[in-house]
């Protein structure tokens, strides 16, 4: 339902608890940039629900003046979905960890990007299990060096981009955790496409993998070490704005414009609504650079509207109007 008669502020979600978060955790970039985004929304603030598992990401219903709640390890997913097919106006947000999602909760986790759910699920990827104090999860690197693993991860990780594409996401974005204003434009983004928004978060823990994503996040090398794509510009990048990609082969190249006769008409287009995700894929497999900003988003009908089309083409044709006439339908008798 759209809200014209109030407008709120940032603060109008923040909650009266506690942020318990290590002190330099991009959690709280994830935190104010959400506050700062609903307000944009045009929503009633009592349509908004978090739904979390467990992790510390997953404290985030409390620190938000909404509904929530803090489910159980896995299944944000499966509780989000219900509540969503329950009560379509509500505006359904998920925050989850690499953990929570791609390990115990890895089957509803494709389950849900496979069906087009109309939510939002921001997946916060520190490449670690932080609250339970540093053991390898589905994302740490190979060799990685865990409670875990001490002598090296030896389990070959998730990209959990190339994951979603793979379980037909319709959206997918990925940020680094310290970019607080393109944080809030991806959300409001998210909020307006019709089905399962993820929005990945290269989210830094400082205590158990201090600087996981620093070569793609730090602020000297953000412009040379990260492409931030919109849809129709030219995938450009670099602190001098002269490096782009260009497809060659089956393979995406990072060119310079100027250099081997490179041309600014020569570097690709995003485009973010094609409905072929092979680019899309492409994009979330790159890793120099790392790509982030929308990397795709393309409508197609949620189940909601499955489940609704399929139930009003049942009731046109049925032909009883009780459970009586049901019931006494076909080859009855009487016992007497």
């Amino acid at each position: 339902m759209e809200n014209t008669a109030i407008k709120y502020t940032f603060k109008d979600f923040q909650s009266d608890q506690e942020v318990r978060w290590c002190p330099g955790c991009d959690d709280y970039v994830i935190l104010r940039s959400i506050q700062k985004a609903l307000p944009e929304m045009n929503k009633k603030k009592e349509d908004f629900v978090f739904i979390s598992g467990i992790g510390c990401s997953s404290r985030f219903p409390y620190y938000m003046d909404t509904y929530g709640m803090h489910s159980i390890h896995g299944r944000a997913a499966a509780i989000a979905t219900g509540v969503k097919l329950a009560n379509s106006n509500l505006s359904v947000w998920v925050a989850s960890g690499d953990g929570d999602s791609m390990a115990i909760g890895g089957n509803h986790f494709i389950h849900m990007l496979r069906r087009n759910i109309d939510l939002n699920y921001v997946l916060f990827n520190n490449e670690i299990y932080g609250l339970t104090k540093g053991q390898f999860s589905p994302t740490s690197v190979l060799g990685q060096k865990t409670k875990t693993s001490p002598y090296g991860n030896t389990q070959p990780p998730f990209n959990p981009g190339e994951l979603a594409i793979g379980s037909s996401a319709r959206f997918f974005a990925r940020l680094g955790g310290n970019a607080a204003k393109e944080m809030t434009s991806v959300f409001i983004e998210a909020e307006k496409f019709n089905g399962t928004s993820l929005i990945e978060v290269l989210q830094n823990c400082v205590i158990f993998n201090d600087g996981c994503f620093a070569k793609y996040t730090d602020k000297s090398v953000r412009d040379d070490m990260q492409l931030y794509v919109e849809h129709g510009k030219k995938m450009i990048f670099g602190k001098e704005r002269n490096k782009g990609l260009i497809l060659k082969g089956l393979k995406l190249e990072v060119v310079t414009i100027g250099e081997n006769g490179i041309k600014e008409d020569d570097i690709l287009v995003h485009d973010a609504k094609e409905p072929d995700n092979t680019l899309h894929l492409m994009l979330a497999k790159l890793l120099n650079p790392v790509v982030t900003g929308i990397i795709r988003s393309v409508k197609e009908p949620t189940l909601g509207e499955r489940e609704r089309d399929l139930v009003d083409a049942v009731a046109d044709s049925v032909k009883f109007t009780n459970v009586d006439d049901l019931f006494m339908s076909g080859e009855t008798y009487k016992v007497k």
